[in-house]
């Protein structure tokens, strides 16, 4: 039978052997509400502890993850799933511990309009299946498998790696190329910088020569 969970100070505590099944071991910037975000750490130690498995249910606040200048978390972002190790031939004579994460996430992201640069939300809810070898085990290599196309593999350091971080990088694989806050958005003048949506500006402006239109076409497509 699985060992029921709870939610204990800033680690998940397994409640019938009272061990940390992830090990927080650093915090993030504090949220807006004053509190500071754990940052869970997936330990293949605990996990080796647990059977070489374990679900994990958290929730980081808005904000919490930072996404660059160009996107923002604007509501909690929830993920679950399961964490476990996958021992893999190495070589006639040694074994390597991959760590694979299979789960879900949800939340709500503020972006910019391509055009007129107002902030535009999407909400975003995804499934992953990820590998994690450990780093340099195919340095040289130029080709891995493991048997599973539908696996994405990456690398993790030392003895586990942050689940805040492969969130982040999840969510920023799901950002858009591009991105309108609606089709016919006429953006921003080129020469006072007036959102165009919100009204016409003083500006005097020439109709541009023909031949340029393919290529302003292009540009628009690419989103500059």
């Amino acid at each position: 039978m699985s060992p029921s969970v709870r939610q204990h100070s800033s680690a998940l505590v397994d409640t019938t052997g009272s061990r940390p099944l992830f090990l927080n071991i650093a915090s993030s910037a504090p949220d807006a509400a004053g509190a500071v975000c754990p940052k869970m750490f997936i330990s293949l130690r605990e996990l080796h502890l647990h059977e070489d498995e374990q679900e994990f249910h958290e929730e980081w606040q808005s904000g919490t993850i930072d996404l660059g200048p160009d996107a923002k978390q604007s509501s909690p972002l929830k993920t679950d799933g399961k964490a476990s190790i996958v021992e893999e031939n190495h070589g006639r004579k040694s074994l390597i511990e991959d760590i694979r994460l299979v789960g879900e996430f949800s939340t709500r992201l503020e972006l910019l309009c391509a055009r007129c640069l107002d902030p535009v939300y999407q909400e975003v809810r995804k499934t992953f299946d990820l590998m994690y070898r450990p780093q340099g085990v195919d340095a040289g290599k130029e080709e891995i498998s493991l048997g599973k196309d539908d696996v994405d593999i990456g690398y993790y350091q030392g003895e586990g790696l942050l689940l805040e971080e492969v969130l982040r990088e999840q969510l920023l694989l799901a950002l858009p190329l591009k991105l309108l806050c609606s089709e016919d958005c006429k953006g921003l003048c080129r020469s006072c910088g007036q959102n165009l949506n919100q009204g016409a500006c003083g500006c005097t402006r020439t109709e541009p020569d023909p031949r340029w239109h393919a290529l302003g076409e292009l540009r628009d497509k690419l989103g500059h």
